[in-house]
């Protein structure tokens, strides 16, 4: 069965190479860049329908009928888009530490993340050391302005640039804050990975996951935030794998 990876904001493929490769020994596993982000294309228009369109019409391309998926934060929102809206083309989905809800601008920081990507002016930054300290700034947590850092890019002449497309992110962040559009639920089985440290999935909001995922099942993981694939990964694969090899009935 085919495995599509979807990562979150700010990330790429990259940020899940250690699960795909684990994942690969009982699934075919394709980590996928959504636009606009890694090695993807650049596009001015972001949310979660066109992303969705994206990820079915790669499909397509790639002949996958059907799949299983995993989607973390903004990767999570687009799987659940495109289980809604194209629910055949999905077989069993994992949303990891996101809910089908909308968020406030507190929610994770974004708004400071980009203010510090863009005091970068790349015409005088000269080496990674100077662009972490200037972020640092607008940026507390080092983890993840390391993880910001993933999307500097140097090129030939040796000046910096990002490799996403900060200006489109920045331009429909609120896009990005909204829940997913539905006219029917989707009736297959999901799992909801939460962090226990996150505040990204919250008990009020079981609700409106079971109403649109009526199947669904939601686990926690100890001792991790928002990125517990990262700070719990063992954790997280046995949840995934238990999930995915999990019998019908």
């Amino acid at each position: 069965m085919p495995l599509l990876i979807l990562h979150g904001l700010f990330g790429s493929l990259s940020n899940w190479g250690w699960h795909s490769k684990q994942l690969a020994e009982r699934f075919s596993v394709y980590g996928v860049d959504l636009r606009n982000h890694g090695a993807s294309p650049h596009a001015a228009e972001h949310n979660y329908q066109v992303m969705a369109e994206d990820v079915s019409q790669l499909m397509q391309h790639l002949e996958i009928e059907n799949c299983h998926m995993i989607g973390h934060s903004m990767g999570g929102k687009v799987a659940m888009q495109l289980a809604l809206s194209y629910p055949k083309l999905l077989d069993r989905l994992i949303v990891v530490d996101i809910a089908p809800v909308a968020y406030d601008n507190a929610t994770g920081g974004h708004i400071e993340v980009m203010q510090g990507m863009e005091s970068l002016n790349f015409a005088e930054i000269a080496s990674r050391a100077e662009a972490q300290k200037i972020l640092s700034e607008y940026i507390e947590d080092e983890a993840t302005r390391m993880f910001v850092l993933t999307n500097m890019l140097r090129n030939k002449d040796g000046k910096y640039s990002w490799r996403l497309n900060l200006s489109a992110i920045r331009n429909h962040y609120d896009k990005l804050r909204d829940k997913p559009v539905a006219e029917n639920p989707f009736l297959n089985p999901v799992l909801f990975v939460k962090g226990a440290l996150s505040n990204y999935i919250r008990a009020e909001n079981k609700e409106d996951i079971l109403g649109l995922f009526p199947a669904a099942v939601i686990k926690t993981i100890e001792q991790a935030g928002h990125w517990l694939h990262v700070e719990q990964p063992e954790d997280f694969q046995r949840l995934a794998l238990e999930f995915l090899l999990e019998p019908r009935g």
